[in-house]
């Protein structure tokens, strides 16, 4: 029997029941006539604390609370893939049927359409005893997604007593399994999950291979693992959405979740307008054919933000153990943190350093935590893979400020973007100085095993000639130019062509906006190649100013730009045309 108490307090976004006693900690509630959606986040006798996830103005004391004695759950199934969510799992595109553009208070929507038919086909046959996690049939639910319908993880498991292959809704029954009691379970295409409970697996893997993005400075430099964790700090205008828009894209994932946590409604409306727009490179469909949306702008309650991370981070759980791998981008972390702290205030707890509760960074771990490589539950031995990657926007882009610093507390790779290399329109503008990436050694063999053996080795080259040249451009403020023997000038001029020519990418253009690995090893070796000849050649005598301006470093500067089918050709034509060259500024 459900708990039902009436309104005690309402201060913004929180409201405090009375009559609660029977009610548990983060239990879903409906409050007032309206019957808005909340969560009981804290408990003080027969007083429940609720989070409202929409506008509580006309709440008054006395309105009735109702609770569901059910936490927040989402509901995993066909159909998810191509939706747009808000923070609690509300489908957008059918509220704004239903209401028009200005959604109405305490509206639902199942979360996945109860009308629409999926083809079935059993992977398993009457007779078969299965168990939690395992696979009993398959769903074509996009043209490039196979969606595999699970046993749920909590299922105690049995003998399939009936399955057939047709046209289902994802409330219509698809298999019977007899229990060991005796009694027989119905599944259905959908099931449904607690967004605050990680979905459980059997094992976690180490990260021993890289996601690749096809993003020179970050698969060259400061990789991230499939099954890893990463943040991208910032200011404003530094380029955080456009990096994380390119991952979305380019990363070599099989789905990604795209969590938009109290942005600015401008850049989300890009997002819904483009994503369906963009061709997946992969595929050649549209990039929503493996996308989930999940929408909660800056305008929306502030209590949803903190739930849309959750229900995020559970949608791709689901679909990583399915075996696939998943991508979850959060922009951005610091709006949740700011909805933490607003509810932490309203609750009267000790705030901590700014403000923020003192619990901020178990909470970050909590999420950053489900992140990861796993033995999915099953027979099959299948492996999935779920990487987390959360902007975050520090004010003023000072990163000492609390959020940043928890959350590199927590992940293994941090971008640190860089306002003046975005100004300087460098991008991505991923500041190599102080970037880093604590899975550069593990995925050290992964790099030499399958792209080149000197791949650490001309990497690390190149951090260490960039950090050359920020320690020379102080000499040079100092001194100027001239004060700089050849081989430093030459130091400048390779650091030069590192940034202009490797690290900085047109988001744009066909054929820079993604760089295989190969290419990326091999363009760097262009370069290289440039300075241990043009060493030699300063040896003999040649002029640095010579070398500087040699027509070949056009060539070299263009080279990202060569079409991938045809760049090995061209890059050998380059190579001899620097050899040419180069015996021309050699004195007789």
């Amino acid at each position: 029997m459900s708990t039902t108490g009436s309104v005690y307090k309402v201060s913004g976004p929180l409201v405090i029941a009375e009559g609660m006693r029977t009610a548990n900690m983060f239990d879903v509630v409906h409050v007032g006539k309206s019957r808005l959606i909340g969560e009981i986040i804290e408990m003080h006798g027969d007083r429940a604390s609720v989070q409202v996830y929409e506008e509580t103005a006309g709440i008054g004391r006395g309105d009735e609370v109702v609770s569901t004695d059910e936490p927040l759950t989402v509901e995993l199934g066909p159909g998810l893939i191509r939706n747009i969510y808000d923070g609690i799992q509300r489908p957008l595109e059918k509220l704004c049927e239903m209401t028009g553009s200005n959604l109405t208070r305490g509206i639902m929507a199942p979360a996945l359409d109860r009308e629409k038919v999926w083809h079935f086909e059993p992977a398993v046959a009457v007779g078969d005893r299965v168990s939690a996690g395992d696979v009993i049939g398959t769903v074509r639910e996009t043209e490039v997604m196979l969606h595999k319908i699970m046993l749920p993880p909590r299922h105690r498991g049995g003998v399939v007593t009936a399955i057939r292959e047709g046209n289902f809704t994802v409330t219509e029954s698809v298999c019977e399994i007899g229990l060991d009691d005796g009694t027989t379970d119905r599944l259905t295409l959908m099931q449904k999950w607690p967004v605050r409970v990680a979905r459980p697996y059997k094992e976690k893997l180490p990260p021993v291979e890289p996601m690749i993005t096809g993003q020179r400075n970050i698969d060259s430099l400061f990789p991230i693992a499939r099954g890893g964790t990463a943040c991208v700090p910032g200011p404003f205008g530094s380029g955080k959405t456009v990096v994380q828009h390119q991952l979305a894209k380019w990363s070599d994932v099989d789905l990604v979740v795209y969590i938009g946590c109290g942005e600015r409604g401008n850049e989300m409306t890009d997002v819904l307008r483009e994503f369906p727009e963009l061709i997946d490179p992969r595929t050649g469909k549209s990039l929503m054919e493996r996308t989930v949306l999940i929408a909660n702008t800056s305008d929306m309650p502030v209590a949803a933000r903190e739930a849309s991370i959750y229900t995020g981070i559970t949608i791709a759980e689901y679909y990583r153990d399915m075996g696939y791998s998943v991508a979850v981008i959060a922009d951005s972390t610091s709006r949740w943190a700011e909805a933490l702290r607003e509810m932490s205030g309203r609750l009267e707890e000790m705030p901590g350093e700014e403000g923020y509760p003192a619990y901020l960074t178990s909470r970050l771990a909590q999420f950053y935590e489900r992140a990861g490589k796993v033995v999915c539950l099953g027979s099959d031995g299948r492996e999935g893979a779920l990487s987390a990657i959360g902007a975050v926007s520090p004010p003023g882009g000072d990163i000492s400020e609390p959020v940043s610093q928890a959350t590199l507390r927590i992940v293994k790779v941090f971008w640190g973007l860089d306002s003046a290399l975005a100004y300087r329109r460098h991008f991505p503008a991923i500041n190599w100085l102080n970037s880093y990436s604590l899975y550069r050694d593990r995925l050290a063999p992964w790099f030499s095993e399958n792209v080149a053996r000197d791949w650490m080795e001309q990497t690390q080259r190149c951090l260490k000639t960039l950090q050359q040249e920020a320690s020379l451009n102080e000499i040079v403020q100092l001194v100027g130019m001239d004060a700089l023997s050849p081989s430093d000038r030459l130091t400048l001029e390779i650091s030069r062509s590192l940034r202009e020519d490797y690290l900085q990418q047109d988001a744009l253009g066909d054929n820079d906006s993604y760089t295989p690995l190969d290419k990326q090893h091999d363009l760097l070796a262009l370069i290289f190649s440039f300075e241990d000849k043009g060493r030699e050649a300063l040896a003999k005598g040649a002029d640095i100013t010579a070398l500087s301006e040699m027509p070949v470093r056009e060539q070299i500067g263009r080279a990202k730009a060569i079409p991938y089918e045809n760049y090995k050709e061209e890059f050998a034509k380059i190579a001899s045309e620097l050899d040419r060259e180069l015996e021309d500024v050699i004195p007789d």
